[in-house]
């Protein structure tokens, strides 16, 4: 008969299990050295997300053409009506695109020569017409709940496809409202790897950076310190997962003294010329970021699609004409079109998925205030590159753009058609919570996705 262990003592065996773990959480304080560490996440636990992700491909996957998507968020909802599907009731009038039969903005003249290259959904409908709402809902498919959290679809690209370098596999310059963008109830090593604002006169990622006062030299010989300590308590407790944190913090170490992974976040190394192509604001200098990234090995990337110099976004409940044509609509006609031009002219647009959205649309009519306000009804985005055919438009709203005429595109149908253009089976289903299975793709009402065919 088992005698219950008195409170506050211990079985046999759990001191040398305690003193094993407590060493694997003292072992990765000798890799905190930039900003990760006030979040408790190191180099290493990136690393050991990368790997884990990297085991879990799936041998039933589609084959991918896409190895990577750049998502250029346009946070606050941009107006369908004023963009991708221009209508009666829009103060634009709409303009012809490389591609016959497809009409944009004239706010996208720059875009319009690209069409070929991009695809529009005009038929995109989605529950939830409030901001944290909407954009939870965009990044996992899921409305937002107390009781689970959810993983975001650059979470999940992540788990799936794996590392491809020593760079992050998801990047990030936000987390988003309600934490849209984390990993859920995936393990925090799912995380994205979060940036500052890329278009500041003095970004740089201070996590990929040694503090001042440690050299290389130091940090290799604690390092070397690290493994005495490592020979003097293995013999309290060895198990196997001592080897793995030896290679992984061993990985992270190479990361911080990686010129390759410091390279690829160091705008510092693109041309003037190149700068000024993609333009000087936080979306311009965001999509720059992006593409090194992914030109790096980099699987999925979020930029915040706004003039942050201005405090401004897409919300626009005031003067959205206005707003559009003078501060948002300028800005990102040149970066996307800059962005798209890039990737094709370095071989890298086929194996790139550019995707542009927000949480919803705009509404149908205008407002006293000269505005439009939340419609999630009905809405639009555009995305090409990685396998996705350019130049067609898959659904079609009203008259008035305000309701879906045809072909309604659920955010589990978006997602279900990122995963197979990347090569990862969308019917997959990961154990959420109380082992309740959870479509990676969920679409309306907690049904899967499927993908828009129409596209490939």
């Amino acid at each position: 008969m088992r005698t219950p262990t008195p409170a506050g003592s211990s079985r046999p065996g759990q001191d040398s299990h305690r003193q094993a773990q407590h060493l694997a959480c003292s072992r990765r304080s000798f890799l905190r050295v930039g900003s990760l560490g006030y979040l408790g996440v190191t180099l290493g636990d990136v690393l050991r997300s990368q790997a884990l992700a990297a085991a879990s491909t799936e041998a039933t996957s589609p084959k991918a053409k896409a190895t990577s998507c750049i998502l250029i968020w346009l946070h606050g909802g941009q107006s369908q009506l004023d963009s991708w599907d221009v209508k009666g009731n829009s103060g634009f009038k709409p303009i012809s695109t490389k591609v016959e039969g497809l009409q944009v903005s004239e706010l996208q003249p720059r875009i319009a020569k690209h069409m070929d290259k991009l695809s529009v959904i005009r038929s995109v409908t989605s529950p939830c017409p409030d901001h944290h709402g909407g954009t939870y809902y965009a990044f996992t498919g899921h409305a937002a709940l107390t009781t689970t959290r959810f993983p975001s679809v650059g979470s999940i690209v992540a788990k799936e496809l794996g590392p491809a370098t020593k760079v992050p596999t998801y990047v990030s310059t936000g987390r988003g409202r309600l934490n849209a963008r984390s990993a859920g109830f995936l393990p925090p090593k799912f995380e994205p790897f979060l940036i500052p604002n890329p278009g500041a006169e003095d970004f740089q990622v201070s996590d990929l950076r040694l503090p001042q006062h440690i050299s290389p030299a130091v940090l290799k010989s604690r390092r070397a310190f690290l493994s005495v300590v490592d020979q003097q308590y293995r013999s309290v407790a060895r198990t196997a997962e001592f080897a793995e944190v030896d290679a992984y913090d061993q990985m992270a170490l190479s990361m911080l003294l990686s010129p390759e992974v410091r390279e690829a976040f160091d705008l510092s190394k693109e041309s003037k010329a190149t700068h000024e192509a993609y333009g000087p604001l936080r979306v311009g200098q965001g999509a720059l970021l992006a593409r090194r990234l992914v030109e790096a090995g980099c699987r999925f990337v979020t930029i915040d699609g706004f003039n942050s110099s201005t405090g401004g976004d897409w919300d626009t409940h005031f003067r959205n004409d206005a707003d559009l044509r003078d501060r948002l609509g300028p800005p990102f006609d040149q970066t996307m079109a800059a962005l798209l031009e890039d990737l094709d002219q370095r071989g890298l647009l086929a194996s790139t998925i550019v995707l542009t959205m927000g949480e919803f649309g705009r509404t149908p009519n205008i407002n006293p205030g000269a505005g439009r306000d939340h419609w999630p009804n009905c809405w639009s985005l555009a995305l090409g590159g990685g396998g996705i055919q350019g130049g067609r438009i898959v659904g079609k709203s009203d008259e008035r753009g305000a309701y879906v005429a045809e072909r309604p595109v659920s955010i589990g149908d978006l997602f279900a058609t990122l995963y197979k253009a990347l090569g990862v089976d969308w019917t997959k289903t990961y154990n959420g919570p109380g082992n309740r299975p959870v479509y990676i793709a969920n679409g309306l009402e907690d049904q899967m996705g499927q993908p828009v065919n129409e596209l490939f």
